[in-house]
């Protein structure tokens, strides 16, 4: 197979960066390991994280248009009830974490909604369940990437001239030679005074396998006891004050206890309610049986070992542990959690398998908050973003930005030293610098592989990030390919970035921040 651009990985970034480049003339193959396409919307079930003025201003011109495409789908499909119906900011699930909180399938549909012209007219080709297996690399180029197929063990051979890394994990960077770095970098490398004293490449961000859930009172739903429940159930970490499995979640500021109800009362916001995708008060009388939440909290993060670099055996492990830690806490939800009655359990939390795609009705995918991440021209510090560093300076203005973002710097507890790490920040421009590798000449990261440090990583990961960076690294693809230049070059000379900042701006893509305060 013969392409102009090759994209592993359909995720958020993946899908975007294969729109943009089809907008732009070229034909393009996106691969998946999975069913879905979608990544952290459909596969890992994670809600959109966004940033409090996303619904005036701060994300590119396509990402506007899937948020008002999936309150449209809503307004249009559903029996939504009139106050709902006429609500401008309509957010499905009246989620607390999310402006807009809706279900993996919306989003799946309006993905494909988005790249059906391309796949009709050829210049998009997609392939599910296939993986990036290895690479041809001559004179620091991929000639081909081979993807085998996961149901059938059958390879393809793709032939590009550029490839995208869109994987979760950053897969194609080893396969490709391209030079990254993975974990807890050492503050003398980055210059960060909230680094670690000694770089852990192993010492990474928790996963969390999400699951989704409704609620039906005097129902009884519970499933059968894990395998691993006996260790979730009596597992407390060294670095916690409370049971993994309590009503208990670490503070993000100083990791100590704090109690969360599990649902929200007037006196404090709910775990139920904190990434809810259903309100049922929102549609017809009896439409649903209950509300739907997806359950991504502090309760179901897994961080007993990495799964990146590491042996086959041990990957599975981890990914088998985090399952049950899952399947654990909803067990215990359903028999054991204190109610304020004085009794345990809510046996009425039913497992939604139809929700996810799933037959057990954990996500498709674990949940991956950081992956290895390229060694770029420019990398990201948290000098760059970190409020208390930067003081009165504000947003860091880049001549070569291309695209924004802003969210806090958020480390989930690592996997070595346990760390959990949180900080207020100014909003962000993405530098040309850190989609370049130092080396690789003809690959591209185009999600949160970029070059950024793990702190920084922290605030990159989100949903309207990811989205800019796959269309930047799409377009920039397609630039190097329309004026046969590199990316390197097109970052060395100030008038190729100018010009390619023009294309940005003509898709929609902003590139600064207002003057506009940390948050």
């Amino acid at each position: 197979m013969k392409k102009d651009i090759a994209i592993i990985g359909g995720g958020i970034g993946g899908c975007l960066a294969a729109l943009t480049a089809a907008k732009l003339g070229n034909y393009v193959v996106l691969t998946e390991e999975t069913d879905w396409i979608g990544g952290q919307l459909t596969t890992q079930a994670v809600p959109p994280d966004e940033h409090p003025w996303i619904e005036q201003f701060g994300c590119t011109q396509t990402y506007r248009q899937f948020r008002n495409e999936v309150r449209d789908y809503y307004r249009r499909n559903y029996p939504l009830n009139e106050e709902a119906l006429n609500n401008e900011l309509l957010n499905p699930g009246n989620a607390w974490v999310s402006r807009i909180a809706h279900e993996p399938r919306v989003a799946l549909k309006i993905l494909y909604d988005f790249l059906q012209p391309y796949l009709s007219n050829g210049r998009i080709e997609i392939l599910l369940n296939h993986k990036a297996v290895r690479a041809d690399v001559v004179e620091e180029s991929v000639a081909k990437v081979y993807v085998s197929n996961l149901k059938t063990g059958d390879e393809i051979e793709i032939e590009a001239a550029y490839f995208l890394d869109a994987t979760e994990l950053g897969d194609l960077l080893p396969l490709a030679h391209v030079e990254y770095v993975v974990g807890a970098e050492a503050s003398e490398q980055t210059g960060e005074p909230n680094a670690l004293a000694e770089a852990y490449p192993q010492d990474v961000q928790s996963i969390t396998n999400v699951f989704a859930l409704d609620y039906i009172p005097g129902g009884d739903y519970t499933i059968a006891k894990p395998d691993m429940y006996d260790f979730w159930r009596n597992y407390q970490a060294s670095f916690l004050d409370h049971m993994q499995l309590s009503e208990y979640i670490p503070q993000a500021h100083t990791g100590e206890s704090k109690k969360m109800p599990f649902f929200s009362t007037d006196q404090s916001l709910g775990m139920w309610e904190y990434r809810r995708i259903i309100d049922k008060r929102q549609f017809a009388d009896g439409f649903y049986d209950g509300d739907i939440s997806l359950i991504n909290w502090p309760q179901n993060d897994y961080w007993l070992g990495s799964i990146i670099d590491v042996s086959e055996a041990e990957k599975k492990k981890h990914l088998e542990e985090a399952r049950q830690l899952s399947l654990s806490t909803l067990y215990w939800l359903q028999s054991e959690a204190p109610r304020p009655d004085g009794g345990k359990g809510y046996p009425g939390f039913r497992l939604r398998p139809d929700v996810v795609g799933t037959k057990d009705g954990l996500a498709m995918h674990p949940y991956i908050r950081e992956s290895r991440r390229i060694k770029a021209m420019h990398t990201v510090t948290e000098n760059d973003i970190n409020a208390d560093l930067r003081g009165e300076q504000g947003v860091c203005k880049l001549e070569d930005s291309v695209g924004i973002g802003a969210y806090r710097i958020d480390l989930h507890p690592t996997t070595v030293k346990n760390r959990l790490f949180y900080a207020k920040s100014y909003p962000f421009e993405i530098p040309l610098g850190s989609l370049i590798p130092i080396k690789v000449k003809n690959v591209l990261p185009a999600c949160k592989n970029i070059g950024t440090t793990q702190l920084t990583n922290g605030c990159f990961r989100v949903h309207p990030v990811e989205w800019n960076i796959g269309e930047s690294a799409g377009a920039l693809a397609s630039f190097a390919i329309s004026n046969n230049v590199k990316p390197a070059a097109v970052h060395a000379d100030r008038q190729l970035t100018k010009a390619f900042q023009h294309t940005l701006t003509n898709i929609g893509i902003q590139l600064h921040w207002p003057e506009i305060k940390a948050f």
